[in-house]
């Protein structure tokens, strides 16, 4: 039965309404070079951009992936949440590097540094990692909602699962081949306004329910509450050890998140996805100007800051209902006999939550707001997946190609990606949970490309042959890991021989082995660059640290304000506060 009332039906419906004007507005203005498309002209003001950027990250993995880990491990993905200082970094540090080049991709950004080779490598992984996570996820996600609040939907055999599914493509998919990025980048500053409003009322309403705050703490308990909880069975020490095992083994760890891991290999991941991603950056490529772009990422950092308790609380607050007996049918659905939510059933959480303590009409708002969710991380990612294919890979085939052929083969691109998505949903399906799946995929392919835009920019003397044998040997030892896990995924009861190399690289937490990655890829990156010539200064020049002229900085230095300062310090206080209260 359905958990929605006409009330509910008839806010969605209205939150359609104004996202079909919006399209039809932006389809209206007939604009169709590749500026327009690509990048919404390069026109775009800071709050569409910072809103952009928040709605483009804050999609399914956060609705319905990272309420479910809240519920299983507490505050713990919080660390990945309170990376608004990576916005800080892109926008005071590595803005100015990608504004002044008036570069379409990332990619592109690599060749002129480096080379050509460079950005055929990252684009092609880039292309896959937007298969192996945010479009498969997104489509999955949406099927979770959908399940869960429309659980009687059936359509020529497909159970509403894939029901919400198909038609989050279809709707996405629409508005995004037919507006392109502009389309993409207001819809989002509307969704992102509808989503935090329906989340804040998930959190507000699940408190009511439960009985305040310090009832939460008190049934959740303390541990649910620590950003750095050492969930070590009973006499056993080292929560530093890199390998998942059984009990008998004295390196023994059972959360999938070690501290000593979290504080190493977070910031890398952090850092590769909000200053390097072609999925958030190019929404300051789309900016203005330099000083619209810096804002935006400065207003996105505060929106950063809302998941924790938008999302992760939810999780908790869920955890405590069905703990403590309050919502018996709750506790049916989601924990097993030790009274610990049962993994595969945590993706349900937020819209379990929404269908159980919303008032009709309540319900529909933030109904409303898991649609925006949804629909906003699957409308960038076709949209940066677009980009990507065309700009570095089909205008390298076609360099006469017109700017309408440059729109046609972007939307193509687009509905190629939307079906490949689909046919890995399987594997995402046998994951461990939706949020630990595309952590532990980022944590294989990031670190790579975090070293070579990093020390690329960082370093002047890095050169076009060390950043080729870094991303390939890097991606190549990413890959490696994937191929191992995918069949566990896969494969229910599958497992590798205990103690056998495949069991041992398997059973490696995910941010110890990115750690590798990025340590491997880093020493030959310096290696294969100080073993061979040195960059050409014209070819680099304004690119890296060191070649930027008087009139690039003094350009640069112009664009500075005391209030861009103050907010960016106001952004790092509430980020050290929620460290020091998320504590235990």
């Amino acid at each position: 039965m359905s958990v929605l009332a006409t009330i509910d039906w008839v806010f969605i419906a209205l939150y359609f309404a104004i996202i079909l004007g919006i399209v039809w507005w932006v389809i209206r203005q007939k604009s169709a070079t590749s500026d327009d498309y690509f990048l919404a002209g390069r026109n775009l003001g800071w709050f569409v951009v910072g809103a952009s950027i928040f709605a483009s990250n804050i999609g399914s993995e956060h609705v319905v992936g990272l309420a479910g880990s809240g519920a299983t491990d507490g505050v713990a993905m919080a660390h990945y949440e309170l990376h608004a200082w990576c916005l800080l970094v892109l926008g005071w540090v590595l803005a100015p590097f990608y504004m002044r080049s008036r570069i379409y991709t990332m990619p592109e950004f690599l060749e002129r540094r480096f080379s050509a080779s460079s950005r055929w490598v990252l684009s092609v992984i880039s292309l896959i990692a937007y298969i192996l996570t945010k479009v498969a996820v997104g489509i999955f996600a949406g099927g979770i909602v959908f399940g869960v609040l429309l659980p009687e939907v059936n359509f020529m055999g497909l159970n509403s699962f894939w029901v919400g599914s198909i038609l989050m493509i279809l709707l996405t998919g629409l508005y995004t081949l037919l507006g392109g990025m502009k389309a993409v980048a207001y819809t989002e500053a509307l969704q992102t306004i509808v989503l935090i409003l329906g989340s804040v009322l998930v959190t507000y309403y699940g408190l009511e329910a439960l009985g305040g705050w310090g009832e939460l703490r008190r049934i959740a308990g303390s541990e649910m509450f620590n950003l750095w909880k050492p969930l070590v069975p009973e006499g056993m020490t080292g929560t530093w050890s890199p390998v998942k095992t059984d009990t008998t083994m004295a390196w023994y760890f059972n959360t999938n998140y070690p501290w000593l891991g979290m504080l190493f290999c977070a910031p890398i991941i952090g850092l590769w996805y909000w200053c390097t991603d072609q999925y958030i950056v190019q929404r300051i490529l789309g900016a203005a100007n330099l000083t619209e772009a810096r804002r935006g990422t400065i207003a996105a950092s505060f929106f950063k800051l809302l998941p924790v308790f938008i999302f992760i609380i939810p999780g908790i607050i869920t955890f405590a209902l069905a703990s403590s007996g309050k919502m018996p049918e709750l506790a049916a659905t989601l924990l097993d006999e030790n009274g610990q939510i049962i993994n595969a059933n945590a993706q349900q959480v937020f819209p379990l939550l929404v269908s159980k303590v919303l008032p009709a009409g309540i319900r529909g708002i933030v109904v409303a707001g898991l649609l925006a969710a949804l629909m906003s991380s699957l409308a960038g990612v076709f949209n940066a997946s677009s980009t990507l294919f065309t700009m570095d890979l089909y205008s390298k085939f076609r360099p006469q190609a017109t700017e309408k052929q440059l729109v046609l083969t972007g939307r193509i691109a687009t509905a190629v990606m939307v079906i490949i998505g689909l046919l890995w949903i399987p594997v995402i399906q046998g994951s461990r949970g939706l949020y630990d799946y595309l952590q532990s995929v980022q944590g294989y392919l990031a670190p790579p490309i975090f070293v070579v835009f990093f020390f690329g920019i960082f370093n002047k003397r890095l050169n076009a042959k060390g950043a080729l044998a870094a991303l390939l040997v890097g991606f190549g030892l990413g890959l490696f890991r994937l191929a191992i896990d995918t069949p566990v995924m896969l494969t229910q009861g599958f497992s590798y021989e205990e103690h056998s190399l495949f069991w041992i690289i398997n059973n490696i937490f995910f941010q110890y082995y990115s750690l590798i990655i990025f340590l491997v890829s880093a020493v030959v990156f310096y290696a294969v660059s100080y073993t061979s010539e040195a960059p050409n200064p014209a070819q680099i020049q304004g690119l890296a640290m060191g070649t930027v002229s008087a009139e690039q900085q003094a350009a640069t230095k112009a664009t500075y304000r005391t209030i861009d300062y103050v907010m960016s310090g106001l952004v790092l206080v509430l980020i050290l506060a929620a460290y020091l209260y998320f504590n235990g």
